[in-house]
């Protein structure tokens, strides 16, 4: 069973983020600021405090509300300065085939987006988006409907790299955060939770697992706010073990993780943004 939080308060200054986590004592005296001061400026390197890096690659199997449906795999690699993050999916509804192709390009240094694609295939629709960000401009163009608009950050984030940018945080108990790093405006602010923490038994075995919640505005996929719970494995790799959504007319979809492969996991554990 999963134990629940405890509410705590604090601050976290990532950009765009407020945080709430309780009952810490503030870090006192120069040689404590210099120490966090100096952990700080080394995250600033490319990758060097992420718990992802290029060659990760995790399988997952799907289920939805009748069973099995198909597999997926997360998976990271580098293309010219950029990561490329990436997300695929197929199975099956009944008769009908379900496909989806998701990517990101992502900073590493910023833990920002600058490009993000996605094309999907379902008995309920057939869609593509490519939205590019100008991080300098603060402006984003393209989506499924050709718009674009003002970003209110300078460090985008989309639905794919965010699941990333999550296993970049501490997620200590009672732990609550309002982001405001999607790139497009109307689907802020996005609110995560840590729910508990306890064991996980999934197709890879059993984990000590922490249980987080994300709530996002997303009126074209959950025709308002979806709710996202994810299992990450509660150490500093933070892999996603467990990922559950409900969406309208599909019902209850759910991915998780088939097994523990080389590629899977073996990324730095140096640390978190946060730290």
């Amino acid at each position: 069973m999963f134990r629940t939080a405890l509410h705590k308060s604090s601050f976290d200054p990532r950009p765009g983020a407020v945080r709430t986590v309780a009952g810490k004592c503030a870090m006192a005296g120069a040689a404590a600021l210099a120490v966090l001061l100096s952990a700080r400026a080394a995250a600033q390197a490319p990758g060097s405090m992420l718990p992802f890096a290029p060659g990760e690659a995790c399988a997952y199997r799907g289920n939805g509300p009748l069973g099995r449906m198909g597999s997926g795999t997360f998976a990271v690699a580098r293309e010219g300065g950029s990561w490329l993050m990436s997300f695929d999916f197929r199975g099956r509804m009944g008769p009908m085939v379900v496909e989806n192709h998701t990517r990101s390009w992502f900073d590493p240094a910023e833990t920002a987006s600058v490009r993000f694609t996605k094309t999907e295939r379902s008995p309920l629709s057939n869609s593509r988006e490519d939205v590019r960000m100008d991080r300098v401009a603060r402006r984003w163009t393209g989506g499924a409907r050709q718009a674009g608009g003002a970003m209110p950050t300078g460090a985008p984030l989309d639905e794919l790299s965010f699941i990333f940018f999550l296993r970049t945080l501490r997620l200590d108990d009672g732990d609550s955060f309002g982001f405001t790093r999607h790139y497009d405006a109307a689907r802020n602010p996005i609110r995560v939770r840590v729910l508990g923490r306890g064991p996980l038994k999934v197709a890879a075995g059993q984990f000590q697992a922490v249980q987080v919640e994300m709530r996002v505005r997303d009126p074209h996929q959950y025709g308002g706010e979806g709710v996202i719970l994810i299992h990450f494995t509660d150490d500093a790799r933070h892999l996603p073990l467990r990922i559950e959504s409900r969406i309208p007319r599909a019902g209850r979809m759910v991915l998780t993780l088939e097994a523990l492969t080389p590629t899977c996991g073996t990324g730095p554990t140096g640390g978190h943004a946060t730290d």
